[in-house]
């Protein structure tokens, strides 16, 4: 499959710092050792790819999913081959025992990439999952980041979110707090971060589930009014590694926008997706009309497909990378621009934030409105939209 293509465009987007940059790369991860967390998802495995193909001293990663992580390990076999130093992979959640007995045990690493999170707007469907939503962006960040501090780590990486530019959604939401967490945390280890568009098939997303579609036989659905920005998994693993080694504390690297990285809609993509695979959409009026055809279509060179008008909650109408408030560095780099932060944070709010989540927690209730209203104190311009519509409720 030529995701390329798919997305529209013919060329990569940051070969030209890749290459320019890529001896000090070579002899920074080379001489380093690396801990990367959530290293088995779509970003994480393209970070762990990249390190590893520069051959570091030490390379550790950790992952929930075991059978992700079982995948990591034979692609990079497969791919890659073996390094002279020490990779390992461990099935540990970063909120547990398990893996503080692991970071007492060792912790000795030189660079820590955090790339665990929840991603999904429809984690935000009910308070139980949006309260883990909170723990796994923005607690164990701060947990892997006192870790970090306490072991003496020299830079800390976490991955952030377009979305979390004026966020619209609790996930967004929860990103731009954790970013608020991450400044107050740069007085003690450097920390860079990254935004960056959505990852083309990453795991779970709409375009990972077209594959899901073909391989099931299943019609493929997508909104046809929603434009987003698309990197493809080893763009987002090379931004990712780029903002580690080379970003000062508290800078936020982005693509830059170009003719390279253009907004497309999700039907777009589809009809790509599809010619690529040799066959023709056939829109449908309804979900019925598309499992129905599904069943005689294929044979005919056609895929049934139903493109929508999306009305769900949490749907930001337009991407962003940065706001009007943040100082850019468009210079530095040929296609990554740098947001460059200032140490400006209010430890009261954040004390507070903690003390509502460890309240909520204690009594073993919350609502999700109640979550929503903490996230306003939080982010006074968070533009939450709840239309009581959520994309579970779809085909």
């Amino acid at each position: 499959m030529n995701i390329l293509s798919i997305l529209g465009r013919n060329e990569r987007l940051f070969d030209v710092d890749i290459e320019k940059n890529q001896s000090e790369l070579l002899r920074i991860v080379t001489n380093s050792s690396f801990l990367v967390l959530g290293g088995a998802g779509s970003i994480g495995q393209a970070v762990t790819k990249e390190i590893f193909k520069r051959n570091p001293k030490k390379l550790h990663v950790v992952d929930i999913s075991e059978n992700n992580m079982v995948e990591l390990v034979r692609d990079i076999r497969s791919s890659l081959g073996y390094i002279d130093g020490d990779f390992q992979t461990y099935a540990l959640d970063i909120g547990s025992i398990e893996y503080d007995s692991f970071i007492k045990a060792d912790g000795q690493y030189d660079y820590v990439l955090n790339l665990s999170a929840l991603k999904h707007v429809r984690s935000e469907k009910d308070p139980f999952t949006l309260m883990r939503m909170i723990d796994v962006n923005v607690f164990n960040t701060e947990k892997t980041i006192q870790q970090s501090i306490d072991a003496g780590v020299k830079k800390y990486f976490c991955v952030s979110t377009d979305k979390a530019a004026n966020p619209v959604n609790m996930m967004g939401a929860s990103k731009r707090i954790m970013e608020m967490f991450l400044m107050r945390e740069s007085q003690e280890i450097s920390i860079s971060t990254a935004r960056f568009a959505n990852v083309a098939f990453s795991d779970g997303s709409l375009l990972h589930g077209f594959n899901q579609r073909i391989q099931k036989r299943q019609p493929l659905v997508a909104p046809n009014d929603i434009k987003r920005y698309f990197v493809t998994p080893q763009e987002s693993g090379e931004l990712c590694l780029m903002s580690c080694i080379f970003g000062e504390n508290r800078d936020v690297f982005f693509p830059k926008l170009s003719e390279s990285l253009h907004l497309i809609t999700f039907s777009d993509i589809a009809v790509k997706y599809l010619a690529n695979l040799g066959y023709e959409p056939q829109l449908c009026e309804t979900e019925d009309e598309a499992r129905d055809l599904i069943k005689t279509l294929p044979e005919q060179g056609k895929w049934p497909c139903l493109f929508v008008k999306s009305d769900t909650t949490g749907e930001k109408d337009f991407e962003e990378f940065f706001t009007d408030q943040e100082v850019l560095d468009m210079e530095r780099f040929y296609n990554i621009g740098v947001i460059k932060n200032e140490l400006i944070f209010n430890s009261e709010l954040l004390d507070f934030f903690e003390s509502q989540i460890q309240k909520f927690k204690a009594d073993l209730s919350w609502q999700k409105t109640d979550i929503v209203d903490l996230f306003y104190k939080m982010i006074p311009g968070f533009g939450h939209k709840e239309t009581g519509k959520y994309l579970d409720g779809k085909m």
